[in-house]
C-alpha cells in the first residue's frame, strides 16, 4: 500500500512523539523530514538515527530540501506564532498543514467529532491538550441536550509543560474556549489549565462541567451512555484516555444561583460533571505527559484518515 509521506516541523518533545508514532504505529504514513531550528535538539538526532532527512534551519530549510517535493502532510509542532510564519511560507506550495500549536488559522479538529468534515480542509488546527480531552465529552453530552455553559479544567504535570506549552497558555484558555463553543456545540465555554507540580509527576486528569437544560426525567441514563460511547471512540486513537469517575447528573435547584451565566436562554435544570485521565503511550514522552501524548496522537489519526481518504478518491 503506497504511504503519504510526511514532514514534522519542531524537534522538541511533542515533534519526536509525533515522529516515533509515525515510525512505530503508522499504516499510512511515513516520515519524508523532521525539521528544528536546534543542531544538537536530540529530536534532530533521534531523526537522523533513524534514516530521516533533517534540516536545523526552520521552515527555510524545509523549502530548500529534496524532500519536500514529495512531503504531501506537513504537521506543525512549534508554537502558536511560529505557526503563522509557517503557514504563510507553505501555503503556495499546496502542502496540507495539521497545526498542534493554537494558532487557530484553520477549521478546529476533533478526530472523534468533526474530522469528517474537514478532510479536505488545506490547514486543520489541533485546539489544544485540554481541548482534544474535553470538547468530545462536551459534544456527547450536547448530542443529547442544549449545553447552556460548559467549563474544562486541564491539570497537567508541570515537567511535562515545556516551553511552548508555558509560551502558550493565553492561547491555550482562548482557543479551548471557543472551540468548547465551536466544536462541542456550548452555548458557552471557559477553559482552564494547572501546571501540577507534584512529585512525582501525576499523569494528565480533566474535569468537564456542562449545564444542560431539558425536561427530560430520562436524561441521566441518556448522557452517560453517550459519554461512554464517546470515551471509547477516543479511546480508539489514544489508548490511555479513560473515565475516572462515574458520569455524574444531578438536578439544579431552582434557588440556585448560577453565577457563571449571562444570557444563555433557559435556566439550565441539570448539571453534568465527568472527570477523566489520560496516559501517555510512553512512545517518547513519559506516561504522566498524556497531554502531550493526546496531542500527537489526535494528529495522528487525522493524517491517517486523510491519507487514507485520498488512496480511496484515487481508486
Amino acid at each position: 500500500m503506497p504511504r503519504t509521506k510526511v514532514a514534522i516541523i519542531g524537534s522538541g518533545n511533542i515533534g519526536t512523539d509525533l515522529m516515533i508514532k509515525v515510525i512505530r504505529t503508522s499504516e499510512h504514513l511515513e516520515m519524508g523530514a523532521m525539521v528544528g531550528i536546534d543542531p544538537d535538539s536530540d529530536g534532530l538526532a533521534r531523526a537522523s538515527r533513524m534514516g530521516v532527512a533533517t534540516t536545523a534551519d526552520g521552515v527555510a530549510g524545509l523549502l530548500a530540501m529534496p524532500e519536500l517535493a514529495d512531503i504531501e502532510i506537513v504537521f506543525d509542532a512549534t508554537s502558536a506564532k511560529a505557526h503563522e510564519a509557517n503557514a504563510a511560507a507553505l501555503a503556495p506550495l499546496g502542502k496540507r498543514l495539521i497545526d498542534l500549536t493554537p494558532a487557530a488559522i484553520g477549521p478546529y479538529v476533533i478526530p472523534a467529532v468533526n474530522l469528517d468534515e474537514h478532510l479536505d480542509a488545506p490547514n486543520v488546527n489541533m485546539v489544544t491538550c485540554g481541548g482534544q480531552a474535553t470538547i468530545p465529552i462536551v459534544a456527547a453530552i450536547a448530542r443529547v441536550a442544549p449545553v447552556a455553559y460548559a467549563e474544562i479544567v486541564a491539570s497537567i504535570a508541570s515537567r511535562s509543560a515545556g516551553p511552548g506549552t508555558r509560551a502558550n497558555i493565553d492561547e491555550f484558555t482562548e482557543t479551548t474556549s471557543a472551540a468548547i463553543a465551536g466544536v462541542g456545540g456550548a452555548a458557552r465555554g471557559k477553559a482552564i489549565i494547572i501546571l501540577n507540580p507534584a512529585e512525582p509527576p501525576l499523569i494528565m486528569r480533566d474535569t468537564v462541567l456542562a449545564l444542560v437544560h431539558t425536561p427530560d426525567a430520562d436524561l441521566r441514563d441518556q448522557v452517560v451512555a453517550s459519554v461512554e460511547k464517546m470515551v471509547a471512540d477516543v479511546a480508539a486513537y489514544v489508548p490511555g484516555y479513560r473515565l475516572k469517575q462515574q458520569v455524574q447528573v444531578v438536578e439544579i435547584p431552582e434557588d440556585q444561583p448560577l453565577r457563571t451565566l449571562v444570557d444563555v436562554g433557559a435556566r439550565p435544570t441539570h448539571q453534568v460533571t465527568v472527570f477523566l485521565e489520560v496516559e501517555g503511550a510512553a512512545h517518547y514522552l513519559p506516561a504522566y505527559a498524556g497531554n502531550l501524548d493526546i496531542m500527537t496522537s489526535a494528529a495522528l489519526q487525522v493524517a491517517e484518515r486523510i491519507a487514507a481518504w485520498k488512496l480511496s478518491a484515487s481508486e
